[in-house]
């Protein structure tokens, strides 16, 4: 198996720390290995202890690789958290080529040209997705490569974060012996994923219910527009549980996780487990309805903040409804309490993957559907670039528009002027 076949996405959750492998081969993607480690340094979705997390990765990472049989180098890592950023912005252009053909130089020049906004100086830019290019005037284009014009323009959203952030979690990556390929968007990687395109279009909200936060991120008009982090997921639940029967947090986990059930009237009064209570080695037992009772309120509560935050954004009805991912929505009731609660559409997303068909591995199996949607759409050199470069170059090899799957045999005959300005720009990204 070629390394040029094979790529990883690292997702640090603050339950669990996941390497996927994903396997490309004759232009079909596999999921062909998973490895899994209890998250530890994660706190509501930042990290905390940085030699901690370092540990987690290397766990997940070498539980990947046993499974593989391949020894992991390069990742791609995913990023979340609620000091990400949206904002839009504008770039314009001369076409370059002197049959006024606009190529991927003419598109990377672009993408460079809106990345030219003032930030902050503790904010940094993650990635620049396009949300349309106009050609001589001409709106709503997708995909520019290929047509004759003299201007060409981009209207983008420039997704940043805070430079604190982004740099303890690439030190992280760094200090696990792995290189970095690239950072993606974890909810923009969900979307393209668990959305369709009439969903991503009309309208509709992608929630990310993990373990420390809730991601919220907004589809309209076949790209993210707006997105937020809460503080609160599943393990304001396990505490809840914990706090409800006296018991250890550890052993509250292992109870949501065997007999959890967001809806009392679906809750069984004859189904019962015994736990240790706290400060005694006695065991006292319960009922799957008294944990309902338990779980039900803070589940309701949970989605109650969402709907409240979705409004605070400005976005009320949307007609695409809501769509669900993360570990915690796979306890049984969960979507039945979605939909009471926010009175709209609700589905659960999950990969079509197999060994990874659970809510909690749709942001993981969504980074590398981000990489492969925009290796598959690029050129043929261009692909061998994007999946051969190391990790030390910083151009980025993900979230940029679609492009013809075939290169452009005219353009890779002139080498004279188009190479030279691919030479000058390699070195300014």
């Amino acid at each position: 198996m070629s390394n040029n076949d094979i790529i990883v996405s690292l997702d640090i959750g603050t339950s669990k720390v996941r390497a996927i492998i994903g396997e490309v081969n004759n232009g079909t993607f596999n999921i062909i290995g998973v490895g899994s480690a209890d998250s530890e340094g994660i706190r509501k979705g930042a990290i905390v202890d940085i030699d901690q997390t370092v540990q987690s990765i290397r766990s997940a990472v070498d539980h990947a690789e046993r499974m593989v049989g391949i020894e992991i180098s390069e990742v791609y890592v995913g990023i979340t958290g609620n000091h990400i950023g949206l904002q839009s912005s504008h770039g314009v252009v001369a076409v370059s080529n002197e049959d006024r053909e606009i190529g991927e130089e003419d598109i990377e020049r672009v993408l460079k040209a809106a990345e030219v906004v003032a930030l902050p100086p503790d904010r940094e830019i993650i990635d620049v997705v396009a949300k349309q290019y106009v050609v001589d005037g001409l709106e709503g284009i997708q995909d520019p490569r290929g047509m004759i014009g003299v201007r060409l323009e981009v209207e983008a959203i420039i997704i940043t974060g805070a430079k604190t952030a982004i740099h303890n979690l690439l030190r992280c990556v760094e200090k696990s012996d792995l290189k970095i390929k690239d950072l993606v968007l974890m909810s923009l990687g969900a979307g393209q994923l668990a959305l369709s395109k009439d969903e991503k279009t009309m309208g509709s909200v992608l929630v990310d219910i993990g373990a420390g936060s809730t991601t919220i991120a907004i589809f309209e008009g076949g790209t993210m527009v707006s997105t937020s982090t809460l503080p609160i997921g599943g393990e304001f639940v396990t505490n809840d549980i914990a706090y409800g029967l006296r018991t250890l947090t550890d052993q509250a986990e292992k109870v949501k996780l065997k007999y959890g059930c967001a809806l009392m009237a679906d809750a069984a009064p004859d189904v019962t487990f015994k736990v240790v209570r706290i400060g005694s080695n006695v065991e006292k037992e319960f009922t799957q309805e008294d944990l309902a009772a338990i779980v039900e309120p803070r589940v309701q509560e949970i989605f109650h903040m969402i709907r409240e935050e979705v409004n605070r954004l400005g976005y009320v009805e949307l007609p695409g409804g809501y769509i669900l991912t993360g570990g915690t929505v796979s306890m049984p009731g969960v979507l039945q309490v979605a939909q009471s609660e926010l009175a709209a559409s609700v589905r659960i997303a999950v990969p079509d993957y197999i060994g990874v068909r659970d809510p909690g591995y749709t942001s993981g199996v969504g980074v590398l559907h981000n990489v492969i949607r925009n290796i598959r759409a690029r050129s043929t050199s261009s692909v061998s670039s994007a999946i051969g470069s190391g990790a030390g170059n910083n151009k980025k090899t993900v979230n940029r528009p679609k492009a013809s799957p075939a290169s452009n045999p005219e353009t890779a005959q002139k080498p004279g002027f188009i190479e030279r300005l691919k030479n000058i720009f390699s070195d300014f990204i």
